[in-house]
Order: C-alpha cells, then sequence, then structure tokens
C-alpha cells in the first residue's frame, strides 16, 4: 500500500462506472479498519464494478483542496487484511461545525467537506467510526445531500444495536494477554497487581478481559463500589492462602466521592486514566498490601487484528456495499442474533451501550467469585 498515491479530484480518472464511492475511516484508530476498507474495496470493484476512493483523514480530507483522496484497486488492498491502524489515516479531534483555528477562533466548517464530497463527484460515502464519529458524519449527510452508509467500530463497544463493533474483539485479547502475564508475576511477589484498561464510559473491556484472564476483581463505571469491600475481598483471600490479587479497572470509574480522573487536552478533548494508581494507593493504605499499577493505554488499540475482527470487519463491509447497491441510506451495518442487518443510524447514535448490571457476564462474574466492588 506504500505506492498507493495520494490523488486530487482533478487527477481522478474522467471515467464514469455505475457507481463512485468513497469510504472514511473517523474517530480513534483501531484493529480490524483496514479489513472493512479491504472487504468494501473489493465487493464495490469485484461484484459491482464500481470506482472505490478512500478519504485521507478522514473529514479533513475532505476539507483540503483539492480534496485528499486516493483510488483504491483490488492489488492496493490485498495485503492489508491483518494491518492495524488504517491506511487511510483518521482524526478524532476538530467537529467540524465548531472548529477550532490555530488564532484561537471557532468557526464552522462543514459546508466544506459537503462540498469536498460533491466535487469528488460520489454517489455515495461509508463512513468507519464510533457513535460521535456516525452522529457527525450523519449531520453532514443530512446537510448536504449526501448518501452515507455507516459501520461501527470502537473498542470500547458501545455503539448501540450492535453486539460487536469492529476493534472490541482485539483489544479484549491484548488486555486478556496482559492479565495472563500478570498472573505470574502477581503471584511470585504477593502483590495486588492493578490492570487499567480503556473503555471510555463502558466497562465491556473491563469485564471480558477480566472474566477470561481470571482477574480476582473488575471494576467497571456501570457498577458502584466501595473500597471496604475490595480491601476486605483481598484480606479474606490472604486468609485464605491466595496472597495476590489481579484487580481490572476501566478508565472511566470514579473515586469514591464520584469524581472523574481526566485531563484535558488540545481542542477540548477529556481523556480518561488514572484512577489505576487512585486505586492501587487506597488499596495499599487501607490493606497494607503490595500493589502494582499496569496502565495498557493505546496498546489495546494497536497491532494485527484477531480473526473475530477480521471476519466482522469483512462481514460489515460487504454489507455497506450492498446497502448502497440498493439505495438504502442513513442506515448503518450492525451485528445481532449471528447475521449481520442494518438499523436507522439515528437510532444507533440515540443512546450509547453501557453494561447492563443484568447482562449475563455480570451474573457470570458474579457466579465465578469475582468481586465487582459493592
Amino acid at each position: 500500500m506504500e505506492n498507493a498515491e495520494k490523488t486530487s479530484y482533478q487527477k481522478i480518472s474522467p471515467k464514469k462506472l455505475h457507481k463512485r464511492i468513497g469510504i472514511l475511516t473517523s474517530g480513534g484508530d483501531c484493529a480490524g479498519l483496514n479489513a472493512v476498507i479491504r472487504a468494501v474495496t473489493r465487493c464495490a470493484i469485484n461484484v459491482y464494478d464500481w470506482e472505490v476512493f478512500g478519504i485521507c483523514k478522514a473529514t479533513l480530507g475532505l476539507m483540503s483542496r483539492p480534496p485528499q483522496v486516493m483510488q483504491l484497486t483490488v492489488n492496493q488492498v490485498d495485503s492489508i487484511l491483518t494491518m492495524g491502524g488504517t491506511i487511510l489515516g483518521t482524526t478524532n479531534k476538530g467537529n467540524p461545525f465548531a472548529y477550532p483555528m490555530a488564532n484561537g477562533e471557532i468557526i464552522d466548517r462543514s459546508e466544506e467537506i459537503i462540498e469536498g464530497y460533491h466535487l469528488l463527484g460520489l454517489d455515495a460515502l461509508i463512513g468507519v467510526g464510533g457513535d460521535g464519529s456516525l452522529a457527525i458524519l450523519r449531520k453532514l449527510a443530512q446537510q448536504g445531500g449526501m448518501n452515507f452508509v455507516g459501520i461501527p467500530k470502537t473498542i470500547d463497544n458501545d455503539v448501540d444495536l450492535t453486539e460487536r463493533s469492529i476493534g472490541f474483539d482485539t483489544a479484549v485479547n491484548i488486555a486478556t494477554e496482559a492479565i495472563d502475564r500478570l498472573q505470574f508475576t502477581a503471584a511470585s511477589h504477593s502483590r495486588v497487581m492493578i490492570v487499567e484498561v480503556m473503555g471510555r464510559d463502558a466497562g465491556h473491556i473491563a469485564l471480558n478481559a477480566g472474566i477470561a484472564g481470571g482477574a480476582h476483581i473488575i471494576m467497571i463505571p456501570e457498577i458502584p463500589y466501595r473500597l471496604e469491600n475490595i480491601c476486605n475481598y483481598i484480606k479474606k483471600r490472604q486468609e485464605q492462602g491466595q496472597d495476590y490479587s489481579i484487580v481490572v479497572v476501566s478508565e472511566a470509574v470514579c473515586t469514591e466521592a464520584g469524581e472523574t480522573i481526566a485531563r484535558m487536552q488540545q481542542f477540548g478533548q477529556c481523556l480518561l486514566g488514572g484512577i489505576g494508581q487512585y486505586i492501587a494507593d487506597r488499596i495499599s493504605k487501607e490493606s497494607g498490601a503490595e500493589t502494582r499499577v499496569t496502565v495498557l493505554g493505546h496498546t489495546q488499540r494497536g497491532g494485527i487484528s484477531s480473526p473475530l475482527d477480521r471476519i466482522l470487519a469483512s462481514a460489515f463491509g460487504v454489507a455497506a456495499v450492498d446497502l448502497i447497491a440498493h439505495e438504502k441510506y442513513d442506515y448503518m451495518v450492525t451485528w445481532q442474533n449471528r447475521q449481520v442487518i442494518s438499523v436507522p443510524i439515528l437510532d444507533a447514535i440515540a443512546r450509547y451501550r453501557a453494561v447492563d448490571p443484568q447482562d449475563t457476564l455480570v451474573k457470570t462474574a458474579r457466579g465465578l467469585g469475582i468481586c465487582l466492588g459493592d
């Protein structure tokens, strides 16, 4: 893919196939994005004989003049199935409806993006993103007469109306492997190991990886905790001769006082992180246990995608192209009951998908004797 050339609208061949479609990846990166790009390209070209253009850097590529795109071919995408990240690039900052300029001014640049879509002569656009990105892209599509289809991706797995989003399985695998490795060093040194995982406002990664990795304590934002309960659980394990414990905590878990630990970044982004150290300090103080913290951070978003994410991404990519073929726009592909269906994007972004405290995996964790802190 290194020899793929970025091309402007003026350089694109005037040849007009049945449809000319675009694809962009928006928001944070995750494993499986390149598998989606590959699937969309292969299906659109091999099945429908369309032209496919990858939009570079998400909406930033449509803001550029000329728009920054690369024409995709089957040969170009054949080797990207397992690659992490996204060959198109992405961005998760700068809302186009309130875009921060270098001089500090906030302006609406939505019309520039819409104009870029029409300059390219696109018949439809596929956007791969989380709920925030899909909401922005849908608003742009509604405003500018863009035919839009959405594909859900996020390691947080918090897009509603889909059981799985692209990137989630790989993130869980990475977190589980880290927990597996920490089990041995925790046991060797009789320590309490705290593993802080990502997930934004939802605890799906912590819950899934915690169960899979054999964690003793799992803390998620959907279930309030009492530190006393956690310390008592650790002491009970020590009394039973189990002098080490693994604690998995989701980054969105609050302090006992209900405060979110986060920091503000450029463009007004609020980045979660730091709850692991807070929990470690409190456990050490209250129980006397020796603690260590591992923050997995962006390692959960990178690397080779899992087989399940590749399969899901491939199925989503093909289904999105089929939606365009049937001119079924303003829909998102989704995984429900072991099959791909489509739902209105507006329904999917109406709320985020948190962990249900009565969820099967929550009941599973309790049945295994895992402490959830409540």
